[in-house]
């Protein structure tokens, strides 16, 4: 705390005692005024017709006026110094409470049932508190209790009632007087305030005393046994915000006499937060004469809304930084992925390109494709996904992509492209791994040769035919990023006119929860089913089997993005010739 806070400190705790003692001199002031109007206490004279005092009533008139159930017991010491009782009768409150609880039990159904003996009436009475209350009370001639006192009565009718009350017990001259309240109220008024953190508190502002409940000490964090503060004391423990809050609410009670609250920060005191709600005690036709205030202890509601509002502010950052993320990644998938029109017809084939982003996904995946004219006069042809999501996944995606289309330029095998492919990945770091199809189409001999990096192996359409093209000798080789060095084969398809390639990435056809290769199989059979139907010709026919495919296939369960690339020889006027000098 600086000296501009310590100096604005001590003139609100002034400002605070001043209020109290300006009501206090109020207070004085009208107690002077009505004593000089009434008279000085004790002024006045006995009447004459009062001089003999009021004659005593009759004991049990006395005790059946008693407004809570009481038992006379008669203690009886016996020789080794222990006490017996003898129950004696009991009184109205009494007999009125054994009909709401024992209507059947007819040992109370009379005043003064004569002397028997206490446990005798009331077995279960001498397993609870009560014989230790009825003797301590004898011996010490101070009353005691209250305590907990549990029993139970067997009725007439076979049924148990369970007694639960707050007993307590006084010497009555030579005999004892018990006495209960039906239930636990102080039990249950201190349960209440320990689980629900509360308190009350009365300040008076006459003579500055203060009463306040048993968990004033814990609401406020004061140690046991300490004083209940005074507003004074209160005003101490609090921080300066807390200070100026709690003078408007000491103003509106006590000068405006109208109940107020606000919010206390002990910072003094282990850093806790209060409640605190006050209203005026007046004396009718007086000033305010005190404070009543509940307070309590809202710490840990405080705490939790500060740590559901600091959830939701990082939940907020974080959804911001993923829609800008996700901007990024589309701007730059937009960047990289091409929007060909048919740029493979010089060579008797076009192609169509279906993309498909995850719904649920955080960002746009690493989905990429290849499909270009090279300048030997062949075409390379591709399909890869990297692995992840967001900027990452396309920048992978992204370096693949080009480092395949520098690399088409060698004229190597699709071999060596795929193998150098991999140490791009695998220089890239231990998490950049992806899964590839890279395929090269010879127009002259209608051969397409193609590698697979842990990649789905592309389906043939042949008329109204669909099958998966088998895979290379010796099976696919591993993803791309995984173990440096490693070398793959290419298997070798000779496509006739009208065949199409379907090349795809998993997305398509991975759904959670569900069999990859029930999956697989349902894409084959949507993919025949539309081609029975007709493969309309040129792109636009192209592009939209495609799109049939891809809409089918999609729904609320896709996994992944899904990326979709089809590829259709269109003539066939170099059949049977050998125009090339086939890679191998």
């Amino acid at each position: 705390m600086d000296d501009r806070d310590d100096s604005h400190t001590r003139l609100e705790l002034h400002a605070v005692e001043e209020l109290i003692a300006q009501q206090r001199r109020r207070i004085h002031a009208y107690v002077g005024r009505r004593e000089r109007y009434t008279g000085r206490p004790g002024a006045g004279a006995v009447p004459a017709g009062d001089a003999g005092g009021t004659p005593l009533c009759e004991a049990r008139e006395l005790f059946d006026a008693m407004p809570v159930p009481g038992l006379l017991i008669t203690p009886v010491p016996a020789g080794d110094g222990t006490l017996d009782f003898l129950y004696a009768g009991q009184n109205a409150a009494c007999r009125r409470y054994a009909d709401a609880v024992a209507p059947d039990w007819e040992s109370w159904s009379r005043p003064w049932p004569g002397l028997v003996r206490l446990f005798d009436l009331f077995p279960g009475m001498a397993d609870s508190g009560v014989p230790l209350l009825l003797t301590d009370a004898y011996r010490t001639g101070e009353p005691q209790g209250p305590v907990s006192g549990e029993w139970f009565l067997h009725t007439p009718g076979g049924e148990v009632v369970r007694i639960s009350n707050e007993v307590r017990a006084a010497r009555c001259g030579g005999q004892l007087l018990l006495t209960w309240e039906r239930g636990h109220r102080a039990a249950l008024s201190r349960a209440a305030q320990r689980l629900a953190r509360y308190c009350w508190a009365e300040w008076n502002l006459g003579d500055g005393s203060v009463l306040g409940s048993f968990a004033v000490r814990q609401v406020l964090g004061l140690p046991a046994g300490a004083p209940v503060p005074g507003l004074l004391d209160l005003a101490a423990m609090t921080d300066r915000r807390g200070l100026d809050a709690l003078y408007e609410v000491l103003y509106d009670v006590i000068l405006r006499g109208r109940a107020a609250e606000c919010e206390l920060s002990l910072a003094r005191v282990g850093a806790r937060v209060v409640r605190f709600a006050a209203e005026p005690v007046r004396i009718p036709g007086g000033p305010v004469w005190g404070v009543r205030g509940v307070m309590m202890d809202i710490t840990r509601g405080r705490r939790s809304s500060e740590r559901a509002r600091h959830a939701e502010r990082e939940v907020h950052r974080e959804r911001e930084r993923s829609h800008a993320l996700t901007d990024v990644a589309d701007t730059l998938r937009e960047a990289v992925v091409p929007r060909f029109a048919n740029p493979l017809a010089p060579l008797g084939l076009e192609a169509a390109a279906v993309y498909h982003p995850d719904p649920g996904a955080a960002g746009v995946g690493g989905d990429w494709f290849k499909a270009r004219v090279l300048p030997d006069g062949r075409a390379l042809l591709a399909i890869g996904d990297a692995r992840g999501h967001g900027v990452e996944a396309v920048t992978l995606m992204a370096k693949l992509r080009y480092a395949l289309a520098g690399l088409g330029y060698t004229e190597e095998p699709v071999e060596k492209l795929t193998t150098w492919l991999n140490q791009v990945a695998c220089d890239d770091g231990p998490e950049s791994t992806a899964t590839a199809i890279v395929a090269r189409y010879h127009p002259g001999a209608s051969l397409l040769r193609w590698t697979c990096a842990g990649h789905p192996p592309p389906f043939l359409v042949r008329g109204t035919r669909v099958h998966p093209l088998p895979d290379p000798p010796g099976g696919p080789g591993l993803p791309l990023g995984v173990v440096p060095g490693e070398s793959y084969r290419a298997a070798e398809t000779v496509l006739s006119p009208g065949d199409v390639i379907l090349m795809y990435t998993d997305g398509l056809v991975e759904r959670r929860g569900s069999d990859l290769d029930t999956d697989t199989a349902r894409l084959l059979n949507v993919a025949e089913r539309l081609a029975r139907a007709g493969i309309a010709p040129a792109h636009d026919g192209l592009e939209r089997y495609a799109q049939d495919i891809v809409r089918e296939m999609a729904g609320p369960d896709q996994s992944d993005d899904a990326t979709l690339l089809v590829v259709r020889r269109l003539h066939s006027e170099t059949d049977g010739q050998e125009a090339e000098q086939i890679e191998s």
